[in-house]
């Protein structure tokens, strides 16, 4: 048996009643309890400090690095690059893949949309439908459908769950459950308490900056925008200015707006700026075609009550959930 799969303490084992977790200050080894890691703490302190500050720096590395596109990848069928502008975009939640309205509208036009494009499964007649496949999807842990199951539990004013939807979808992997995760956190509100004033502020801060980090180091242009004010907040202009200027690459303009202010604030050269400002249109222009231009355009010409994305604002459905802490269906 390795010895990642024993406490490095006592020996035991990882059987179904021993839940090994590791090392808080490193990845390096596993304790079955505080008490076991307490005692070992004297013996395993060096290579814990020295593993550490090897994981910083390469956290370090990666958090500073342009990524070479953002979270949203792209589109399935055309293989253009996703706009930023989710409303552009649509969901499908018999597969969880999300397909450009450029695409949808092509097939809407061809066949009505009577079929997933991806995994051509007959289209969803009601929300409640669709939000049934989303709840299959939850249930075999696909990272984005339980990240939506959240984003349904918050348009129904219920953050608390929402949060531990969103904590559970990035425990997978997914990078805009660790954005919404961030958010909320910097909002105030936390896993046990809905309320900033019934969790330690430093706490807050902490797991701020925790999800923000590893939504932008996965290409969240949102997540570097929120670093970059944090980052001002905190007085540090040369690290803000550096993670508005990976947003802006990846073509978020609210990064470009605020490099705007910090050129006149004399914090990034006119040199930086204009190369930002070219690279940030070079990003939004990838993300458009002809088919996209003419399908925004039937979009936007939608009365605005009909323009919600159909996915996003669903009626409450009439069917069990998992619980997102206990990960098992509720009765």
């Amino acid at each position: 048996m390795s010895t990642d799969e024993v406490c490095a303490n006592c020996g035991i084992s990882a059987v179904d009643d021993v839940n090994l977790e590791e090392c808080d200050g490193c990845d390096l080894v596993k304790y079955c309890s505080d008490k076991c890691q307490g005692q070992h703490r004297e013996q395993h302190e060096e290579e814990c400090k020295t593993r550490k500050a090897e994981l910083d720096e390469l956290h370090e590395r990666d958090l500073l690095t342009q990524p070479e596109g953002t979270y949203l990848g792209e589109c399935p069928i055309c293989f253009l690059p996703m706009p930023l502008d989710l409303e552009l975009t649509i969901l499908q939640t018999c597969c969880s893949k999300l397909i450009c309205r450029g695409c949808v509208h092509a097939n809407f036009l061809s066949n009505g949309n009577q079929n997933c494009l991806f995994c051509r499964t007959p289209a969803s007649t009601s929300k409640e439908e669709s939000w049934k496949k989303n709840s299959k999807r939850s249930d075999a842990e696909d990272p984005v459908a339980i990240r939506q199951s959240g984003i349904l539990k918050f348009h129904e004013g219920d953050p608390y769950s929402a949060m531990h939807y969103w904590g559970w979808a990035s425990e997978l992997g997914d990078m805009d459950a660790h954005y919404r995760l961030g958010v909320l956190f910097r909002e105030g509100y936390g896993y046990d308490k809905g309320i900033t004033n019934n969790i330690p502020v430093e706490k807050n801060k902490e797991a701020t900056v925790y999800h923000l980090d590893r939504a932008a180091i996965g290409g969240h242009p949102h997540a570097r925008y929120i670093l970059g004010c944090i980052e001002k907040e905190n007085g540090n202009m040369e690290r803000a200015v550096r993670h508005l200027i990976i947003g802006a690459n990846l073509g978020c303009n609210d990064s470009m707006k605020a490099l705007w202010k910090h050129y006149s604030d004399g914090n990034i050269t006119k040199e930086d700026l204009d190369a930002t400002l070219r690279a940030n249109k070079a990003a939004i222009d990838e993300t458009k075609s002809p088919q996209r231009d003419v399908a925004e355009a039937a979009y936007r010409s939608l009365k605005p009550e009909l323009r919600q994305n159909n996915w996003m604002m669903p009626d409450k459905p009439k069917y069990v959930w998992k619980d997102p802490k206990t990960r098992v269906k509720t009765k």
